[in-house]
């Protein structure tokens, strides 16, 4: 085709032909509960804001950080009256070892996880 745009290496071709806000990204998300497999709340109660803290430093590409922020990745949030943490599973691409330390985390310490997924656009407006 002459004088048709070429996608760029990595871009979906759909992109060329599809406004972006008409495009949704599914966003996979572990949430690590406040409770023990036991059923005991786990302690100490500032737990979900300590983890968030440790990763706060990773944040997507080209996203800089403000003064005492977490990172988007990485979310303290009550849900259901529970102290969790919400992970997005994009964390595992762009640090495999931070993802690492956040799953080693919730095992060692026996914690509840589950996992959600949400459109892109659904997932920045639960923080």
């Amino acid at each position: 085709m002459q004088g048709a745009a070429q996608p760029k290496a990595g871009r979906p071709i759909v992109a060329m032909f599809c406004p972006p806000k008409l495009m949704t990204h599914l966003v996979q998300q572990l949430i690590i509960h406040g409770v023990t497999l036991q059923g005991q709340r786990f302690r100490p109660s500032d737990w979900a804001e300590r983890l968030a803290g440790v990763l706060a430093q990773f944040r997507p590409p080209g996203v800089a950080g403000g003064h005492l922020s977490y990172s988007p990745y990485v979310v303290p949030v009550v849900l259901d009256g529970v102290r969790c943490v919400v992970v997005d599973q994009r964390l595992r691409d762009l640090e495999p070892l931070a993802w690492k330390f956040v799953c080693d985390f919730a095992t060692d310490n026996q914690l509840k996880t589950s996992k959600r997924e949400l459109l892109e656009k659904d997932a920045k407006n639960i923080f």
